[in-house]
């Protein structure tokens, strides 16, 4: 095995794994495209060939996060806000298309948000706004520049995956930036629950609204806030 191993140069390899993973994904996505909620429930293969068709090792939302998103994505019926692109981007929209609903996506970083629509536009994904714009000073923390003259008036679900942990505020920005298009009954799913920087985040957050916050998952914990009615 190894000497046929070292018989294949790396280039090959590389170029072989490549297109293996774009086999896994285009296999799984459309498994998961004729039924979103059997995908959803097994939590088996088609979740599992999606991560690793996607190619990122690095990818933050395993399994439980990714599940998590999708059980409220088949429920909201409201416009669904996502902070930070990528693979929930493409299964997010799937749904989202399938329901007459619509994601509305910001990103910060182009050659990512370019990967993104290149997937959206291969498997004709519809349903998703992409915003990509360089994450703005608000003068305490930075966030995405999101077009508010374009979007919704309420969004029922929000993602926040991003931005990254380094940036000034976290993500903290998305409150003070979104709150009026955050209503009551809006779910929150916040990833990197296991990370003191976001409880910190989703203390502040919760504080603000009012609320409560959970974390949930075990391998890779999230954060959930649901805003409250208006006192």
């Amino acid at each position: 095995m190894h000497l046929v191993k070292g018989a294949v140069p790396r280039p090959v390899r590389r170029y072989l794994r490549a297109r293996h993973r774009d086999y896994t994904f285009w296999r799984a996505l459309r498994r998961f495209s004729a039924d979103p909620r059997s995908a959803i429930a097994t939590q088996g293969s088609v979740l599992t060939d999606l991560i690793y068709g996607w190619g990122n090792p690095m990818w933050s939302a395993l399994e439980e996060y990714l599940v998590g998103c999708l059980h409220y994505a088949l429920i909201v019926e409201g416009p669904i806000l996502e902070c930070g692109s990528g693979l929930t981007t493409i299964v997010l929209g799937v749904i989202a298309q399938k329901r007459g609903n619509t994601v509305w996506s910001l990103e910060h970083l182009p050659e990512w948000g370019e990967r993104v629509v290149k997937y959206l536009t291969k498997y004709q994904i519809s349903s998703v706004r992409l915003c990509i714009k360089s994450l703005k000073d608000f003068g305490d923390f930075s966030w995405y520049c999101p077009p508010l003259d374009l979007m919704p008036e309420k969004f029922e679900m929000v993602v926040c995956d991003g931005p990254p942990g380094d940036t000034r505020g976290g993500r903290y920005g998305l409150l003070p930036v979104m709150r009026e298009r955050l209503g009551a009954g809006t779910i929150i799913l916040l990833d990197d629950g296991g990370r003191e920087q976001e409880r910190a985040v989703a203390s502040r957050w919760a504080g603000e609204l009012k609320s409560n916050y959970e974390v949930l998952g075990s391998e890779k914990p999230y954060i959930r806030i649901t805003v409250p009615s208006a006192r």
